[in-house]
C-alpha cells in the first residue's frame, strides 16, 4: 500500500489543497492520503494562527466526502515541536503498513536541506511527491550534494496553477470580500455559521 502524508496547518483548507491531494493520489498511485493536521508549523516561527480545534473541524468538514482522505493526530497528540522527520517516525512506528510518501510542494524541496534531520526524513520515506509548479526551478544535482541519494526519491506531481492560499481567504473575509468559491461549501458554510476569520 502506498500511503500520501500531506501535511499543514490548513488555516483553512480550502479547494487549493484539495485538488493538490487528489492530484498527488491519482498521479502517484496513492491507496490514502494521510492529512497532518500542524497545530504550530516550525517553518512559520511568529505567525498567527488559528487554534487547531477550530482547524481540524474546518477539515473534518473538508474531507468527510472523500473515503481516500483521513485526518491523522500524529502532530496533535504530541508535544511541540513538530518536525515531518518525526511526523514520519512516529507513523512508522506505529506499524502503519505501506510505504510513506511525503507530498510537499516545490518551495519546500528546495528548502529542505535546512529542514530538521533532512537526510533521514528522506531515508524513511519511500519517495518525496513534489508537487511541482510552472516556473519552479529546482536543482536536483546542486540538493543532492547536501542530501545524497535525494534524486532517487523524488516523484513529481504535475500540479495545476492556483493562486488561493490561506491567507488570502483569511482577509478575504476579514475584510468583507467573496471568499465562498475557495472553499468545499461545508467549510465556507462552517466559517458564515461560526464568524470566523471576521475579525
Amino acid at each position: 500500500m502506498r500511503v500520501g502524508v500531506f501535511g499543514g496547518t490548513f488555516d483553512p483548507p480550502h479547494l487549493a489543497h484539495l485538488i493538490l491531494a487528489e492530484e498527488a493520489r491519482y498521479q502517484l498511485d496513492l491507496e490514502r492520503v494521510l492529512w497532518i493536521l500542524t497545530p504550530v508549523s516550525p517553518l512559520k516561527p511568529g505567525t498567527s494562527i488559528s487554534p487547531w480545534r477550530q482547524r481540524l473541524d474546518l477539515l473534518e468538514a473538508a474531507l468527510m466526502d472523500n473515503p481516500t482522505f483521513e485526518i491523522s493526530r500524529v502532530d496533535i497528540d504530541r508535544p511541540a515541536p513538530y518536525y515531518a522527520v518525526e511526523t514520519i517516525e512516529i507513523l512508522r512506528e506505529s506499524h502503519l503498513k505501506g510505504e510513506l510518501i511525503y507530498l510537499m510542494g516545490g518551495d519546500s524541496l528546495r528548502d529542505l536541506p535546512q529542514w530538521e534531520r533532512p537526510q533521514e526524513l528522506v531515508d524513511n520515506c519511500g519517495a518525496l511527491g513534489i508537487m511541482r509548479r510552472p516556473g519552479d526551478e529546482i536543482d536536483l544535482a546542486k540538493l543532492e550534494h547536501v542530501i545524497p541519494s535525494l534524486r532517487a526519491k523524488v516523484r513529481w506531481i504535475d500540479a495545476p496553477l492556483l493562486e488561493i492560499s490561506g491567507t488570502q481567504i483569511r482577509e478575504r473575509f476579514k475584510n468583507g470580500e467573496p471568499a465562498r468559491y475557495f472553499l468545499p461549501p461545508a467549510v465556507y458554510q462552517m466559517i458564515i455559521d461560526q464568524n470566523l476569520y471576521q475579525t
